[in-house]
């Protein structure tokens, strides 16, 4: 090739390198590191792809290039990593004339950045390597893909290499792009991170899952395939049962895939602690995310197991002793037939006091209730709601004199009530009353827990500046134990007319830059979740001071996802990691 007729430009003495063996030059401020290595010139971005150091510092044998920080190793002519933690090194193609040295400092990429990133993203699953994920996430951000191409990578991934299937990983990405649009800038950043985090994390020595696949017959009634569907999930048929649910999303529409796999999901009591219904609905809100057509097969396939392979709550002494609260729930759904007809053609409106009933201590009282509000026409949006209502005041009036790990307990009842009012907005499906039914027994096994209920703080006024209260908020979670002054923050921001989108920034960036638990990261995004479905701000205060109250319970941690994040960060933007003679 001829230097005069490409962009080439003249950098070093041939004579000068052969002598020195390595040069550190620049073309643009960018250090690139030549190497005069078995009579041939090579040109490298000086900057190791792992972590920055400079590579003019490393060792050249046989033709490999090892840094001496991590000991990553690249094939020298053209930048090819052994080591996966590290990614490819740019290499600058270069040419001799006149015992001049020359490169191209602008060659073509071998493939578009944004699938290169995308593969290193990819990368980072398979072997659970958290600085590839977080600068895989930045890069694909910056080139406008931060959203869909990180969600989409990560359920391919999720659904394919964890043989139990949906899990706490992929449930962990869906809330994180549930919480995408409600977080501030570099946050949709750090929530992408933790998402694709976590699901590499839950598959790591799984082995792979195998999808079944659809019947032949595709003129099967949406009645025949749901008898089907519910049918082999009773008998904890997996394989059945993913057949006809495959089946079913090939033939009918999202709505009746919703009617199936609820009803089935709610054939059994409070399943798994909650943690199927909860599940399975972001599993459907993900698919929403990021196309019906292209990913449902494969999102909803994977949730079967949590269905087939449950706990039963009817099989626990919980639900048993001393009231069979799991009989009273059994006998109500057996009426539903009846009560949905007494109660068709009416409109309902939540009576005063019908939250306080579902948190009374009367499990009767509380079954008459959401059978006389059926009965009166109550939807199942509405009951669900109710529902959801009582459970977010579990976890508000939740007493720190109790355990910690009962935090979890009036969590699993919240996700899971607000996940049933969720499901209600994709079916109409009668069995979701029996959800609403469950998650009212839930409320009312965890009544010993808010006793004594937790301080709240009343609705007042504040001349303080709203954005004073959120540093005062992010300064409570730097400190352990400041439960009931995070609650009392969030209601002072609410007194102060401070932007509630505001403040969900802010609880966002608190819970973003911790190593926050999965239980954590549930909480919050359901609290945002229920914030943007109730209609009055009263009950938005209460779901925001819930969160806040679970979130100083569980903050600070040792931020070592954050850590990783900063680094990749720094690196994405050219920034020094170290100071080097």
């Amino acid at each position: 090739m001829a230097v005069e007729d490409t962009e080439y430009v003249q950098v070093a003495s041939l004579s000068d390198l052969e002598d020195e063996g390595r040069q550190v030059v620049s073309s643009d401020g960018r250090p690139i590191a030549l190497f005069h290595h078995e009579g041939e010139v090579y040109a490298v971005d000086n900057r190791c792809p792992h972590m920055g150091f400079p590579l003019t510092r490393g060792t050249v044998e046989d033709g490999i290039l090892t840094c001496h920080w991590h000991h990553a190793r690249f094939e020298l002519e053209e930048g090819d990593t052994f080591d996966l933690f590290a990614d490819d090194v740019q290499t600058f193609p270069t040419e001799i004339k006149e015992g001049e040295v020359y490169l191209d400092p602008d060659p073509e990429p071998d493939v578009p950045p944004t699938t290169r990133r995308r593969n290193r993203l990819a990368d980072g699953l398979q072997e659970n390597i958290s600085l590839v994920m977080a600068k895989s996430v930045i890069g694909l951000d910056e080139e406008g893909e931060g959203f869909y191409t990180p969600l989409e990578t990560a359920i391919n991934f999720g659904t394919r290499y964890r043989a139990m299937g949906w899990g706490r990983g992929l449930t962990t990405l869906g809330c994180m792009a549930n919480l995408h649009g409600h977080v501030g800038g570099r946050d949709k950043r750090r929530a992408m991170f933790m998402g694709v985090r976590e699901v590499a994390d839950d598959s790591v020595g799984e082995p792979p899952r195998f999808q079944q696949y659809a019947f032949d017959n595709q003129d099967l009634s949406k009645s025949r395939l749901k008898s089907w569907f519910r049918n082999t999930c009773e008998v904890r048929d997996t394989d059945g049962a993913e057949r006809c649910l495959l089946t079913a999303i090939d033939s009918l529409p999202p709505e009746d895939i919703a009617e199936i796999v609820f009803a089935a999901a709610t054939d059994h009591r409070y399943m798994n602690a909650g943690h199927t219904l909860d599940f399975i609905n972001t599993a459907f809100e993900t698919t929403k995310h990021l196309g019906w057509e292209e990913h449902a097969d494969a999102a909803l396939a994977s949730t079967v197991a949590q269905i087939t392979d449950a706990t039963r709550s009817e099989e626990l002494s919980s639900w048993r002793q001393p009231v069979d609260i799991a009989s009273l729930c059994a006998d109500a759904n057996d009426l539903l037939p009846d009560l949905v007809t007494a109660g068709e053609g009416k409109e309902w409106e939540r009576p005063e006091g019908f939250v306080e009933t579902l948190l009374s201590e009367d499990a009767e009282a509380i079954i008459d209730a959401l059978t006389d509000a059926i009965k009166g026409g109550a939807t199942t949006s509405q009951l669900a709601d109710a529902v959801a209502r009582a459970a977010t005041r579990r976890v508000l009036w939740f007493a720190t004199n109790n355990e910690f790990n009962d935090w979890n307990t009036v969590h699993h009842t919240f996700t899971y009530a607000n996940a049933v009012h969720r499901a209600t907005r994709k079916t109409d499906a009668t069995e979701l009353y029996r959800a609403c039914f469950d998650g009212a027994m839930s409320v009312y096994l965890d009544r010993f827990l808010n006793s004594p209920r937790a301080p709240v703080p009343d609705p007042g006024s504040s001349d303080r500046d709203p954005a004073d209260v959120r540093a005062d908020l992010l300064d409570a979670f730097d400190e352990q134990g400041q439960v009931n002054q995070a609650a009392t923050l969030v209601s002072e921001h609410f007194d102060a007319d401070g932007d509630p989108d505001d403040l969900k920034r802010t609880l966002g960036r608190g819970l973003l830059r911790e190593d926050a638990n999965f239980h954590t990261l549930q909480n919050v995004e359901g609290a945002f979740g229920r914030f943007e479905v109730v209609d009055d701000e009263a009950e938005q205060r209460t779901a925001l001071m819930a969160c806040a109250r679970y979130m100083a319970a569980h903050f600070p941690t040792r931020r070592s996802a954050e850590q990783t994040f900063s680094i990749a960060t720094r690196l994405h933007r050219g920034e020094r990691l170290h100071e080097v003679e």
